[in-house]
């Protein structure tokens, strides 16, 4: 891979996470401050990234692996999702305001896998040439977190704008989108069967147990993950965290670094070991904001936030390199959709709706209480963890040239 497709790909991932980190993360402190939403509502608003998850393999299965270049669909998509994220941030009630989150998250969710393929396709050694392509989109989120907490968008009681800036990221992306290097279908276009049309033939990697076993850990693990995107900014904002966008961006920022460690650790511990770390991870996050504050225990939630990069990157990013190091080569693209699927989609709509209606009930007032509220997703992810351990068996996965 020549250096002009790794600047395209890394400039690729620095705006399709600088766009969904620039809105999705103070989501929560906007709706509570802007329409005074419930949990329930900020569930409901949340889950939208839940559907489009779902919806995805099926865009990706049919348009992507089969009809259309995956560049196009990828300028096509975050053309059209420009325009809705402008018209989230003039609306005036969470009435008006759901449905073109909605329509939004429906094609943005599509994108993540999207650019996995084309920076995929482009790569001999995906397990050593993804991570340092991958680590700009963290940097995109870092930035977009950075820009929002020196601005005072939350003190200030502006996050509308958030919308607007991240519409012109997305304007941006899909113009640019269209100069990168050029990724057609790959699939049998004869012979299609429903199954097929709709991207489900990467479920054939369900019938591998280790996969299957890896596939269900990550809709379990994602229950509780939930709760982080939904509510850590909420959370802090709530306790008196000053700038807490920008705080929030420590955790990208230890992405950033750890992405650079996994192919690594990859191929000195196997995947099992990789993927255990980030669950452990995940367990301590949530007791150290259980327990922590604003005074003495800062510092607990500090490193919460710093686990963010084991939590990520361990998991999500390892996961996504081991589906397509399982994944046969007619359908790349719906494997990534698939384990779109599985995580942002399937764990986390009932994570959303759980962590909803937990902080809920958990309510004081327009207060909460936050450590009964944090110690019930440490407790899930220490079953998931377990349940692991015991049922997935290693597998290390090999690098070229080894």
């Amino acid at each position: 891979m020549n250096n002009k497709i790794k600047i395209q790909l890394s400039f690729m991932m620095f705006l399709e996470f600088f766009i969904w980190g620039g809105w999705f993360v103070t989501m929560g402190t906007f709706l509570s401050q802007n329409f005074s939403a419930s949990g329930s509502q900020l569930a409901q608003a949340y889950e939208t990234q839940s559907i489009g998850a779902i919806v995805a393999p099926f865009i990706i299965g049919l348009v992507a692996d089969r009809y259309f270049s995956a560049q196009k669909i990828l300028g096509f998509l975050h053309i059209i999702g420009a325009f809705l994220l402008f018209q989230a941030g003039v609306q005036n009630d969470f009435v008006s305001f759901y449905p073109f989150i909605f329509l939004y998250m429906i094609l943005y969710m599509p994108t993540l896998a999207l650019v996995n393929s084309v920076a995929f396709r482009q790569m001999e050694d995906p397990s050593k040439e993804f991570p340092p392509i991958r680590v700009f989109g963290t940097v995109g989120w870092i930035i977009a977190g950075l820009t929002i907490g020196f601005l005072g968008w939350e003190s200030q009681k502006i996050l509308e704008n958030t919308f607007y800036l991240t519409a012109a990221a997305s304007l941006i992306l899909g113009i640019f989108s269209f100069t990168l290097p050029n990724t057609p279908p790959t699939a049998d276009k004869e012979n299609l069967s429903i199954s097929k049309i709709l991207g489900l033939d990467a479920l054939s990697l369900l019938n591998n147990r280790k996969y299957l076993i890896f596939f269900i850990s990550s809709i379990l693990i994602c229950i509780p993950l939930a709760f982080y995107y939904q509510h850590a900014n909420q959370f802090l904002n709530e306790i008196g965290m000053p700038k807490a966008a920008a705080v929030m961006s420590l955790g990208q920022i230890s992405e950033a670094l750890f992405i650079l460690l996994l192919p690594i650790f990859l191929k000195r511990y196997g995947i099992k070991t990789t993927l255990v770390v980030g669950m452990i991870a995940w367990v301590l996050r949530y007791i150290l904001f259980a327990y922590g504050d604003v005074g003495g225990g800062i510092w607990m939630l500090i490193l919460g936030v710093i686990l963010h990069g084991i939590c990520y990157d361990f998991f999500f990013v390892s996961g996504q390199i081991y589906t397509d190091f399982k994944a046969g080569s007619q359908f790349k693209s719906s494997a990534q959709g698939l384990i779109t699927l599985a995580t942002y989609g399937l764990g986390m709509l009932v994570g959303f709706r759980v962590a909803g209606k937990i902080t809920d009930i958990y309510s004081i007032g327009s207060l909460h209480d936050w450590t009964q509220i944090w110690l019930i997703p440490s407790g899930f992810a220490f079953i998931v963890l377990i349940f692991f351990i015991l049922t997935f068996k290693d597998e290390k996965i090999k690098l070229e040239n080894e």
